[in-house]
């Protein structure tokens, strides 16, 4: 994608959706991240039914150790893996508490020594709560980096790095929520939805969907 394309791409995401925000609920920087944490392999609206009660319970990690392991499971057990999730919430409380102070620290290496986060999870991290401007790139953004030709990329590290290269610097804070928020609800996996889409005249993808013709549509339902 030219450059001139890659700003236009981010002007028209920022002007539809000036302020964009993650979708998981969290109180603090600690609750961010075990959001985030209970997040893999699950969804933010799942998430976010099951941290409601679980965080008015604990929202430190001194709380959190105090709540206990078999405590946690109760409160996450619809969210997928809630076994090692659970565990890995106890593990990195302790960890907080014994070597940070009970702090997230606001580092990616040290994020990313914790049980049970990955690199994504610890730029979504530093993005959110200490307004690093880092691209946490899960499957949504591999796509639309891919698809576009905005970042394509063999992995996520590959999207990543091509996405720190040419999102212009002044939309690095907000780049990765655009993208997430885009591939979630217009440039979806199955089917994306082209005819609503504001970059599609600066995507390079070749098999875009139209809208159907009101004859077809009629006679699908019939």
């Amino acid at each position: 994608m030219k450059k001139a394309d890659i700003v236009a791409m981010f002007d028209r995401l920022a002007a539809a959706l000036p302020e964009p925000k993650g979708e998981l609920d969290y109180i603090n920087p600690y609750t961010l991240l075990v959001a985030v944490v209970l997040s893999a392999q699950a969804t933010d609206v799942g998430v976010n039914k099951a941290t409601g009660p679980l965080f008015r319970n604990a929202d430190t990690p001194q709380k959190m150790v105090a709540l206990g392991e078999a405590r946690v499971k109760d409160f996450i057990k619809t969210i997928g893996l809630f076994n090692t999730k659970a565990k890995n919430v106890i593990a990195l409380s302790r960890i907080l508490i014994e070597h940070h102070g009970g702090e997230v620290p606001a580092d990616r290496e040290v994020l990313q020594s914790l049980p049970g986060v990955g690199r994504k999870t610890a730029n979504v991290v530093l993005n959110i709560a200490f307004g690093q401007p880092t691209m946490a790139v899960d499957t949504h953004i591999f796509r639309v980096g891919n698809r576009t030709g905005l970042a394509p990329g063999k992995n996520p590290l590959e999207v990543e790095h091509k996405l720190e290269k040419v999102v212009p610097k002044d939309r690095k804070r907000h780049a990765h929520h655009w993208l997430i928020l885009h591939g979630r609800y217009v440039c979806k996996a199955r089917k994306p939805d082209c005819p609503a889409c504001v970059i599609a005249d600066l995507c390079g993808y070749k098999a875009k969907t139209t809208l159907e013709a009101p004859a077809k549509r009629a006679k699908k339902s019939a």
